[in-house]
């Protein structure tokens, strides 16, 4: 009689803790039931890890879209204050003349 294989493919800590209770319930099953979902559980684990991977993503895109906002508020504050700047001048000129 062969070892049943269990239905986990990836670590423990890398998957929800309900995956991890269906990879254990998958587990108890008879092997030929077990090996029916075992295609259909790496599926889902592999649709898991590919969400994450992606939410991943567009975490660091939004932490840098942020920080691209930053440096562009900054930036228009910085040309308001230079434009405030030359029209002070411009109007120091027109007053000096």
């Amino acid at each position: 009689m062969t070892q049943p294989q269990p239905a986990r493919t990836t670590e423990t800590t890398a998957i929800p803790a309900e995956l991890q209770e269906l990879a254990a319930a998958i587990d108890r099953l008879p092997a030929p039931y077990r090996e029916a979902l075992r295609p259909a559980f790496d599926k889902v684990i592999d649709a898991n890890r590919r969400r994450r991977q992606i939410l991943s993503l567009v975490q660091d895109a939004l932490a840098e879209l942020r920080l691209d906002m930053k440096y562009l508020l900054f930036d228009l504050e910085a040309t308001r204050r230079e434009r405030d700047e030359y029209k002070r001048q411009l109007q120091e000129l027109r007053e000096g003349d």
